[in-house]
């Protein structure tokens, strides 16, 4: 007797959604044109209704988030000049180096204080004050993120944003946003995605983490920025031509960031799960649980095995919840989880 294997669960991350039926019929019935001359029309809307909602002139689509930030990067930094992120950003680890390959710029870790994923104001100063030889390194840029990947989706909220931005500002840096998932801080802090892009130069947002599009991400901030990054994008092989049929998703996409609330939902259940099981879990402030193990490996094979894909982290292992995975899925899953 063949035994099948089980369904997967999959909880590696919330980009293994796919478009639902109403997504779409939304992308084969887009109104297209070729976006490289003439500006698809539904790709433009979709631009203009997520500046919109970020409180910025402009937006422009991209293929994947890390375009986004690389884009926004080789437009504030001059070859040589020092940027800062908090440790364990997506710009300094998961964007293959091109921040310092491309954009030029040499990456300066800050150190989280207080909670995971969150810098303070004092570093950043410390960092970019004082005057030093010509031959020192000359700090340009701030880099944030909210929510904070590999902190395990942490949010800072606006009164600390606002302070770091502030800081920033005082010492004569630009500012660029990773909001990657902007969504899931906006939901959980109840505020509207604007309250958290206040002060920005540029902000980059993702429409296929939790909101279900298949492809894509915008950048934007001032009109002329924009203008900038679109030859940028193009420099980067990233024009698209009847871009319609992948915006329209994206529009789709931006009709649904109240829906990860249920993702957040079903983050804290996981862990509460998790934690009666014996786990080491640190509690969720999104839609990102992260689980200490003393064996990655093997954890991640048994996973595997029960259908409950994970994905590895320093010292243990990441589950995402998304849109495609329910409540019972959740219980399913730990329910699995407790006999293997």
């Amino acid at each position: 007797m063949v035994t099948s294997a089980p369904r997967r669960i999959d909880l590696r991350s919330d980009t293994v959604t796919r478009p639902d039926d109403t997504m779409r019929a939304a992308m084969a019935a887009a109104e297209v044109g070729d976006d490289v001359l003439d500006h698809d029309p539904t790709m433009r809307e979709l631009e203009e209704r997520a500046a919109a909602l970020l409180g910025v002139e402009a937006m422009l689509w991209v293929p994947s988030g890390s375009m986004g930030n690389l884009i926004a990067l080789m437009l504030h930094l001059g070859r040589g000049d020092r940027f800062l992120a908090a440790r364990g950003s997506h710009v300094l680890e998961a964007e293959l180096g091109t921040p310092a390959w491309l954009a030029g710029g040499m990456p300066h870790p800050l150190e989280w204080k207080d909670a995971p994923g969150r810098i303070s104001a004092d570093d950043v100063s410390a960092m970019a004050a004082g005057k030093a030889p010509y031959y020192a390194l000359r700090t340009a840029l701030l880099c944030l993120e909210n929510t904070h990947n590999f902190a395990g989706g942490t949010v800072t909220p606006p009164d600390e944003h606002a302070l770091l931005v502030a800081t920033a500002r005082e010492a004569g840096l630009k500012v660029h946003l990773d909001g990657a998932r902007l969504w899931n801080a906006a939901v959980a802090l109840d505020v509207p995605p604007a309250a958290l892009t206040v002060g920005v130069d540029t902000v980059q947002v993702c429409l296929s983490k939790g909101l279900g599009a298949p492809v894509g991400s915008l950048v934007g901030g001032t009109s002329a920025f924009v203008d900038a990054a679109r030859r940028v994008r193009k420099m980067l092989g990233g024009g698209v031509r009847q871009g319609g049929v992948l915006a329209a998703a994206g529009l789709v996409a931006l009709s649904r960031i109240n829906d990860v609330a249920a993702d957040h939902a079903n983050a804290s259940a996981l862990a509460r799960g998790l934690t009666e099981l014996g786990w080491e879990v640190t509690e969720p402030h999104t839609n990102i649980v992260l689980a200490s193990v003393p064996d990655t490996p093997t954890t991640l094979a048994t996973l595997d095995r029960v259908g409950v894909p994970a994905v590895a982290v320093p010292g243990g292992v990441r589950f995402v919840t998304h849109r495609d995975v329910s409540a019972a899925d959740i219980a399913e899953a730990l329910d699995r989880i407790k006999s293997a």
